[in-house]
C-alpha cells in the first residue's frame, strides 16, 4: 500500500551567491568553462564534487555535511522554523 511520508529532519542553509567568503567557507573550488567563459563552483560533499551554482542552496545536516539544493526543490522541500524569543 502506498503512504506519505514528510521530512523531518531540520537543517541549516544558506543561498550560494559566489562570494569570496562563502567560497573559502566550504572549500569550493571553481572550474572555468571554456564554452560560456564563465566559472562553475563545485561543493565538496560526502559523494563526491557537486556541481552549484549561484541561487542554489548549501545545506548543511545534523552531522556537518553539506549538500546542494536547486532553489526551485528547496523552495518546495523546505520551510522556515521561526526562533523563539
Amino acid at each position: 500500500m502506498l503512504k506519505e511520508y514528510r521530512k523531518t529532519a531540520t537543517i541549516k542553509a544558506e543561498q550560494f551567491t559566489e562570494e569570496p567568503e562563502q567560497v573559502f567557507k566550504y572549500g569550493m573550488f571553481p572550474s572555468v568553462d571554456n564554452r560560456a567563459n564563465e566559472f562553475q563552483y563545485f561543493l565538496p560533499t560526502k559523494e563526491g564534487d557537486m556541481g552549484i551554482n549561484s541561487g542554489d542552496w548549501i545545506a548543511t545536516g545534523e552531522k556537518g555535511e553539506h549538500w546542494a539544493i536547486k532553489d526551485d526543490i528547496f523552495k518546495q522541500t523546505y520551510e522556515l522554523v521561526e526562533e523563539e524569543e
